[in-house]
């Protein structure tokens, strides 16, 4: 499977990320989505919180677009994001540290991983 790019995180014509979208692709409940990227459950599905949301959810996204692109697929981008410890972070996955509100360091690391640095 082709990445998906991070407009096919949208809903067709809408401006902002879908918070059901990305959910959906990382097999999660919305409820579990929130928590992941800190923000109240009811604020992903509010019309009005568009802005919020989509500033929730762009590094997540970031993260799965880049670790498919070098994963060679979504599937893989997700088992990596769900599951493989990241070096250094004594065990954490990608999805720990995102829920802890450091999804800087995860797509550091993947800048890093992708220019050669842990190669």
């Amino acid at each position: 499977m082709m990445p998906v790019p991070a407009a096919g995180f949208r809903e067709e014509g809408a401006p902002f990320l879908s918070a059901k979208r990305v959910a959906d692709h990382l097999g999660i409940p919305m409820s579990e989505l929130a928590t992941l990227v800190g923000v109240a459950r009811n604020t992903l599905r509010a019309a009005v919180a568009g802005r919020k949301v989509d500033a929730a959810l762009s590094p997540v996204v970031r993260i799965l677009s880049m670790a498919a692109e070098m994963a060679g697929g979504d599937d893989r981008a997700v088992i990596w994001f769900k599951h493989q410890p990241i070096p250094g972070w004594a065990g954490k996955t990608a999805f720990d540290l995102v829920r802890e509100g450091k999804s800087e360091k995860v797509l550091a690391y993947l800048e890093a991983v992708r220019s050669g640095v842990y190669a």
